[in-house]
């Protein structure tokens, strides 16, 4: 079975990707990566936990290994196992273990999406021991300075059997991140598509109304990420409805009176 985890070299702050920040997030991350603390980031889908993840790596000139949680992840695809390699028996470090080895960053992106064993797996790294236990192999390893472990998951998806216990949740220190203002929203799609400050504004508008909608027409709303998306588009030269109908409208709902309903919406935002 191929692990999970991906590793991005941090490359320092000139080289960091692009995040703009809302508030005093950076300071403190920066202030928990100083004093060995854990973080949780809460927040909507496409909100850019991921992103400002990537940045602070990068900033702190820190190796970053992203793991994307998933309902079949358990402790063993983070901490490593026996495989077949050559007709031998060698065992692989998962991504969790190569991050504590090398004092690097490990994000468990969506956390509670992973199976109920991986939460033990991290207490031991998330108090003042800073260990990782592997049984199969009898080695107890002390995290390496820089070690960092970041998750993060959307409150909004939570239900009884997928929830942080407050055991867990107490471990970490917990940033909170929502969409940006719409100033802002609007820098942060202008940069990442190329298309004009101004052109970007009515995308920034519309999606605060399809957002205004979650609970209602749309389980979710829409994401910066996918308005990043149509900008994208638009800045590629295809019409604005279109690239609102493929970026913004289609990913959201497969309901064809709901489709037109927000169609009509785009409508009276561009006129």
């Amino acid at each position: 079975m191929q692990m999970d985890g991906s590793k991005h070299m941090g490359t320092g702050a000139a080289d960091a990707p692009f995040y703009l920040a809302q508030g005093d997030e950076c300071d403190i991350f920066t202030a928990a990566y100083d004093n060995n603390l854990p973080v949780l980031l809460k927040g909507p889908t496409g909100c850019g936990k991921t992103r400002f993840v990537a940045h602070m790596a990068a900033k702190l000139g820190r190796p970053l290994y992203t793991v994307a949680c998933h309902d079949d992840l358990a402790a063993a695809d983070l901490i490593g196992r026996y495989l077949l390699k050559g007709g031998e028996t060698v065992w692989v470090d998962g991504p969790l273990t190569r991050a504590v080895r090398e004092g690097a960053i490990c994000y468990l992106d969506e956390v509670v999406e992973a199976r109920k064993d991986v939460t033990v797996v991290l207490h031991p790294l998330t108090d003042d021991r800073r260990i990782l236990p592997i049984d199969r192999t009898g080695e107890e390893l002390e995290a390496m300075p820089g070690f960092m472990l970041v998750a993060s998951y959307n409150p909004g998806y939570q239900n009884i059997l997928k929830t942080l216990k407050p055991s867990t949740r107490q471990r970490f220190i917990s940033l909170e991140f929502d969409f940006p203002a719409p100033e802002l929203e609007a820098r942060v799609v202008s940069q990442e598509s190329g298309l004009p400050l101004e052109r970007c504004k009515p995308l920034i508008r519309l999606a605060g109304k399809l957002r205004g909608l979650k609970g209602q027409d749309l389980e979710e709303g829409v994401s910066t990420r996918l308005v990043v998306y149509a900008a994208t588009l638009i800045a590629q030269g295809m019409p604005t409805e279109r690239a609102i109908l493929a970026a913004m409208v289609e990913p959201l709902t497969d309901d064809e009176d709901i489709k037109r309903g927000l169609l009509d919406l785009t409508t009276a935002v561009f006129g």
